[in-house]
């Protein structure tokens, strides 16, 4: 997974359940995606803007990129 999204989603207080809702999906269905990381172009230009940060950030596959 990636940390930094995991790390935002804490920081916003948000459960799977409402980030799924946000992207007009299921809760199940945002748990996969996350596990497999394939997000649509629109759906990660929503969470982009949901958690005001940049893609290389958000989709980090460590913690050494910041903000």
């Amino acid at each position: 997974m990636f940390r930094n999204f995991e790390a935002e989603q804490k920081r916003f207080g948000l459960t799977n359940s409402e980030v799924a809702d946000r992207l007009g999906i299921s809760r199940a269905t945002y748990e996969s995606k996350k596990k497999t990381r394939k997000f649509t172009k629109s759906e990660i230009v929503t969470l982009l803007s949901m958690f005001n940060c940049k893609f290389e950030y958000l989709f980090a596959m460590n913690n050494i990129q910041s903000a």
